[in-house]
């Protein structure tokens, strides 16, 4: 756990890192020197994205498998973590899940599951880790344009990134007496496993209509990129932010100032 990079000798958990941006954020910290603890529900996803991390990084990754929505899973595989690994220094809450519908069409299951994982489980993995953290700690929370404006037929989800957005401003009064900062990113559109379903609705069950279709919703011209958001996430997690702490980074192309 030595090196160099802006999280040299660090420990970093990173949620939802078998796919998408959580793997691009998992890789991105290990390439700036931190031992990264690679969770996600499916474990050959997350024995993948270690893999690729030990092909350019020995000894910088291991992977665990929990159900952030779970406390029983998720506060075992914390404590794993920590007892391989010998404490935690970041957290990236990014794990999530996505179905469309709005309040009308939206199953209550559907709901209670979205907010499971958004909003619980960001609550659960942080408790869990702050256990084995101390001062310097920082905590990075998956929140999403949606949170800041209407998006068409996400009621579930942009209600449980709202909350996450919420609990991280909270969070952060809470534990800045204890020298750890919590902020959060809200991202935009980015193409990745989880929004494929979204792509295909709006193109009409072709996922490239959908694509073209929405990239006119950014200035800048195009979707953003996992490594886009890993970027924003490293910079939270680093001590180049030490002084931000509650804060609501956005990483959207330009959506959100139209």
């Amino acid at each position: 756990m030595t090196g160099q990079g802006r999280l040299a000798g660090k420990v970093a958990l990173v949620t939802g890192a078998g796919s998408g941006i959580g793997q691009a954020a998992a890789q991105r910290f290990a390439a700036e020197g931190a031992t990264v603890a690679v969770l996600d529900i499916r474990s050959e996803l997350a024995a993948l994205t270690t893999m690729l991390i030990e092909k350019e990084h020995e000894d910088h990754a291991m992977a665990f498998t929990a159900d952030v929505g779970n406390a029983a899973e998720i506060e075992t595989a914390v404590d794993l973590v920590a007892a391989e690994l010998g404490r935690i220094d970041v957290v990236y809450n990014n794990a999530g899940t996505m179905e469309l519908g709005s309040v009308e069409d939206t199953a209550e299951e559907v709901w209670d599951q979205t907010f499971g994982v958004h909003a619980k489980g960001t609550y659960l993995t942080s408790r869990a880790a702050l256990e084995h953290m101390g001062p310097g700690g920082a905590i990075v929370n998956q929140g999403s344009i949606s949170a800041l404006v209407g998006v068409q037929y996400l009621a579930a989800y942009s209600a449980a990134k709202g909350a996450v957005v919420a609990l991280t401003r909270q969070m952060a009064v809470d534990l800045a007496p204890r020298g750890i900062r919590v902020n959060a990113i809200c991202p935009g559109t980015c193409r990745t496993p989880m929004t494929e379903p979204l792509f295909r609705a709006r193109g009409e069950g072709d996922a490239e209509a959908g694509v073209a279709a929405t990239i006119p919703k950014y200035p800048l011209g195009r979707l953003g990129t996992p490594e886009d958001i890993a970027t924003a996430a490293l910079f939270l997690a680093s001590d180049e932010a030490s002084f931000m702490t509650g804060s609501v980074l956005t990483s959207d192309g330009g959506m959100t100032a139209q």
